[in-house]
Formats: structure tokens, C-alpha cells, sequence
């Protein structure tokens, strides 16, 4: 790995909301709604991750997941380097459509 791609990481971000009402489920679509927009992209359900440019970044997106969370459920948030992300198993499934096609090393061409 070089130089460049070393800094990159991956924010997972696990979660486990109510749904057994409207407000609840409301908050649900909210938080989802969120992490989507702020470019995470959906691994399976319920787990969400983005990459990231180094600690800074990392602390500003920790920053950003605080003051978006839900009033209620669990949230739970794992960063790894880019290198443990590739190496994670598929054991049943194909690869996303994004997991194919984007990595640390082609968002240098960006």
C-alpha cells in the first residue's frame, strides 16, 4: 500500500432503532436519511459505512453522528484501516455494486 492510501479508513456505523411507532419510526428514517446523505453508503441492513481521509476527518464525522442521533436505540461506531476493510470476508452473497467498483485507491483519481 502506498503512501497515499495508507491514511484511509472506514467508518462503520451499526445501529439497532425502534420502529413501534410513528415518532419512532420517524426517527429511524431521520438518522437513515442522514447517514446517506452525509455519503455512507449501506453494507446490510442496518450497517452503514463511509471512508474516510485520515484522523481529522474521522473526528469530524464522530462529531457529525453525535449531534444526528436518534433519542432512542443503539448506535454503535467501529473505524478500520483501509487494509482490514479489504480484507473482511464475504461468506454469503455478492459484493455491493459499490464495493466492486470503489476503492481507496481509484478516490486518488478523483
Amino acid at each position: 500500500m502506498s503512501v497515499e492510501t495508507s491514511r484511509y479508513m472506514r467508518l462503520l456505523v451499526f445501529f439497532d432503532l425502534p420502529v413501534t411507532t410513528k415518532k419512532k419510526r420517524l426517527a429511524y428514517t431521520q438518522f437513515r436519511k442522514f447517514l446517506l446523505h452525509d455519503g455512507y453508503d449501506m453494507l446490510q441492513w442496518s450497517v452503514y459505512g463511509r471512508i474516510l481521509n485520515g484522523s481529522d476527518a474521522e473526528e469530524k464525522h464522530l462529531k457529525r453522528l453525535k449531534t444526528n442521533l436518534p433519542p432512542e436505540g443503539s448506535i454503535r461506531c467501529m473505524t478500520v484501516t483501509e487494509k482490514q476493510y479489504a480484507g473482511m470476508t464475504l461468506l454469503v452473497g455478492p459484493k455491493e455494486f459499490q464495493e466492486k467498483t470503489v476503492t481507496a485507491r481509484q478516490l486518488l483519481l478523483f
